[in-house]
């Protein structure tokens, strides 16, 4: 189902409103019983590079840190990206740290040309967009 789900979003762009990306990333993460941050690598026509996860945390946190986003965009050539990270407890609404790092990321890659399409927050039946939110 994984495999299926993937090569689905592979065939065309990523946008963070699309319903594809959204199933993907609830099969992928909405079950995990922790927080686990994710993050999409994309190229210059919004098309999949990568999706990689980068933090693994506890029930209500995970560490989240621009740098190595940033060292792992660099190397796989992305020019956007997407930071995807689950809520077990099932409120999609993002905590302040989840803004707060969301806005030094941008910052930050403003800096080198990599856009930060959308920060994400994925639960088993809902999900929030910072970006859709006006926190982007």
């Amino acid at each position: 189902m994984m495999r299926s789900l993937r090569s689905e979003i592979l065939d065309r762009p990523l946008l963070s409103t699309s319903s594809e990306l959204i199933t993907y990333l609830k099969f992928a993460m909405s079950r995990s019983e922790v927080e686990e941050v994710r993050v999409l690598c994309l190229n210059g026509a919004n098309r999949l590079i990568r999706d990689e996860v980068i933090a693994i945390g506890t029930v209500n946190e995970a560490p989240v840190y621009p740098r190595e986003i940033i060292k792992r965009a660099l190397a796989c050539g992305a020019t956007a990206l997407i930071l995807v990270h689950n809520h077990p407890s099932g409120d999609p609404t993002p905590s302040s740290a989840d803004i707060a790092v969301t806005q030094r990321l941008v910052r930050a890659c403003r800096e080198i040309d990599i856009a930060v399409h959308d920060h994400l927050i994925i639960t088993q039946t809902s999900w929030t967009s910072l970006r859709r939110e006006g926190l982007l």
